[in-house]
């Protein structure tokens, strides 16, 4: 494996083919200098976007993103090689994106959507979209192992199974499968005991000169134990340590089998046909306990939420062409798309894992019918404008029961029908070889839970509107040197959010949020990069009254920035930071989630044959909370709840060395 080398003079802001990926030098700059050993490693490659992991390791992380508390995944939509990661009306939070199903290695590219502004991408995709594609083939094999602190042990597998043979055709061919074993117990007194395997396989070949199949699998499983959330008190009276834990029966486990074929044929008139069609089948399960003793001060208020017997069926198709108006190039996508998921959904009350009754227990069926036409003139050499329009129709049926204050079940359900009708207008201006110009508007949605949905009057609040709009340019102001910068607004509808741990749903009505995005990019010598990304945003509810319209756990100020030495001969070594600046935990601002800034360290030695690294998580061993909420939580022999800053400590010192041999 030979070390990736880069130039910043030989990087263009010259428009990409696809416009709306206007953070493409960004991202191709980041992807190739820092070091990628984890999903989260993958998802902070999104330049802005904060992560939060609370729940032993096995759940989502939570997601932050221009002024977004996003949860699992509300308002970001990922894919992988065009398979939704997202699940709607997921049993413990809308949109769960949970991505710990990828293995990080055989990710080759990250593409970067902020807004609402492109049409390929409806449901979630307000704050933006990421969409991730893994390798086409294999340069190697390759063989990893991996061991830290806190006996965090790993294990990768990648085998190219094909080299120079043939499988099904006797053109261009490529398959390779890869493998992951991950333990770690963690700094937690209560054993995490997170364990996850992996396992992937991916085939592409050139059937004939015009049509190319690729065809995928993969299956994930984990279970873990997990600390919680826990209240700020019970650590400041010494009742519990930082790592320490309330109930320390919380945790869960889920699994999820995916499979996507995709068949790509070249058209005349340089036109592609695109299909794919794509399954999913996906179990989860998890414990857990926020409140401790508030609502039962004998067997405390451990809570389960299950998924079970998920399928999920997928089909996107686009036919792209260029042509001419005129005399002036344009370029057409139409795309048609539907998705399907079924699944049985519960909520249930539960002590030590051990279920105690049912809130609520039903049935989903819930489906969405999409449709989007997409172009691109090229009014000048220097201006290109891209319209699109994209329409959505989305049934929600969801059956079952709940269970009223007496415990007695009542029907929970009934049947929605929904439509989006979302514009797209965005322009494109190459004011110079080294200057880009951009502005961008569009409307777009995120779909709430089926369950609020039928149970809901307001048939606007299946499907919230947002409004965005956004400014900016990607620049160089010297050779070695990239900028992209952009003033953002985004306006939502109505936030209409179903608590999957509460069982209710609660609207905080429209919303309003404006902000800016800096990233900067520098060589400062041949081996010596410098990168930076600050996002600020102010986030309010629109409908609150001055001083309790604050958006709760809404960033306000986040950055990161890294220092990255690289050495021909396979040296290369990075020390990063990551802040996230205080914000408010509840609407009033009387609870604030505290800031943290934390320093990461990564050196390793690359060579053709081998490699070995260290890596360095939390170099100055702060204290730091990773997740933090407001919660009202009561512990054992209080008189009654508190509200107070709960959370989850971020990770402590922890150092890791890891060894790959490539053949």
């Amino acid at each position: 494996m030979a070390p990736a080398s880069l130039s910043l003079t030989e990087v263009t802001v010259s428009q990409p083919r696809d416009l709306n990926q206007n953070l493409a030098a960004i991202t191709h700059i980041d992807q190739t200098l820092r070091p990628i050993n984890s999903g989260q490693d993958l998802l902070r490659l999104v330049p802005g976007l904060f992560i939060a992991q609370h729940a032993g390791g096995g759940k989502a992380e939570q997601i932050f993103l221009r002024g977004f508390d996003a949860d699992h995944g509300t308002d970001f939509a990922v894919s992988v090689d065009g398979l939704p990661v997202n699940m709607v009306s997921q049993a413990h939070g809308q949109g769960y994106a949970d991505f710990h199903f990828v293995i990080p290695e055989t990710v080759e590219q990250l593409k970067v959507y902020k807004g609402p502004y492109t049409a390929r991408f409806g449901d979630l995709a307000t704050a933006g979209a990421g969409e991730f594609l893994t390798k086409t083939s294999l340069d190697h094999s390759q063989v990893k192992v991996e061991a830290g602190q806190y006996s965090t042990y790993r294990a990768l597998v990648m085998l190219d199974l094909l080299g120079t043979h043939h499988l099904l055709t006797k053109k261009s061919e490529s398959a390779y499968v890869a493998s992951e074993y991950y333990f770690s117990a963690s700094p937690f007194v209560n054993n995490q005991c997170f364990k996850r395997f992996n396992g992937m396989g991916k085939y592409t070949g050139q059937l004939t000169d015009n049509t190319s199949l690729t065809l995928s699998g993969s299956y994930f499983t984990s279970n873990w134990n997990a600390s919680g959330e826990i209240p700020t008190r019970a650590v400041e009276e010494g009742q519990i340590s930082r790592f320490g834990s309330i109930d320390p029966s919380e945790g869960g486990r889920t699994n999820r089998a995916n499979a996507y074929a995709i068949l790509t044929t070249a058209l005349p008139h340089d036109a592609v046909l695109r299909q794919q069609v794509y399954y999913t089948r996906y179990n989860f399960s998890l414990f857990s306990d926020f409140t401790f003793f508030k609502k039962n001060p004998i067997d405390g208020d451990e809570i389960n939420q299950t998924d079970t017997g998920r399928n999920l069926y997928g089909y996107t198709g686009t036919y792209e062409r260029d042509n001419q108006l005129g005399a002036h190039n344009l370029h057409t996508t139409v795309g048609v798309g539907t998705r399907l998921d079924e699944s049985n959904l519960a909520l249930r009350n539960a002590t030590k894992r051990v279920i105690t009754d049912t809130i609520d227990v039903g049935r989903l069926h819930e489906q969405n019918l999409n449709a989007y036409l997409d172009a691109t003139l090229e009014l000048t050499d220097r201006l290109r404008v891209n319209a699109a329009v994209r329409a959505d129709l989305f049934v929600f049926d969801f059956r079952g029961q709940i269970a009223d204050s007496t415990g007695a079940f009542g029907p929970l359900g009934g049947r929605v029908n929904a439509a989006r009708v979302s514009p797209k207008l965005n322009f494109y201006y190459q004011a110079s070889p080294n200057v880009q110009l951009f502005l961008r508007s569009g409307l777009g949605f995120h779909s709430n839970d089926a369950r609020a949905v039928v149970r809901g009057t307001n048939p606007a609040q299946a499907l919230p509107r947002a409004t965005g709009a956004e400014a900016g340019s990607t620049f160089k102001p010297l050779p070695d040197l990239v900028v992209n910068a952009a003033f953002w607004y985004l306006h939502l509808q109505d936030e209409l959010v179903y608590s999957g741990d509460e069982g209710t749903t609660t609207s905080v009505g429209p919303t309003q949020r404006f902000g800016f995005d800096l990233s900067m990019r520098y060589q400062l010598t041949p081996r010596v990069f410098l990168d930076f990304d600050g996002n600020y945003s102010h986030a309010r509810l629109l409908d609150a009254p001055e001083g309790e319209n604050f958006v709760p756990l809404g960033p306000i100020f986040t950055s990161i920035a890294g220092l990255t030495y690289k050495q021909p001969s396979g040296l290369s070594a990075s020390l990063r930071y990551r802040y996230l600046g205080g914000r408010p935990a509840i609407e009033d601002n009387s609870v604030r989630a505290l800031p943290y800034f934390v320093v990461d360290a990564v050196l390793a030695y690359t060579r053709p044959r081998y490699q070995f690294g260290l890596t360095v998580q939390n170099l100055l061993n702060v204290d730091w909370n990773e997740a933090q909420y407001a919660t009202e939580t009561q512990l054992r022999g209080e008189p009654a709840p508190i509200t107070e800053r709960t959370f989850t400590p971020g990770t402590p010192f922890n150092l890791r060395a890891n060894a790959s041999i490539f053949f």
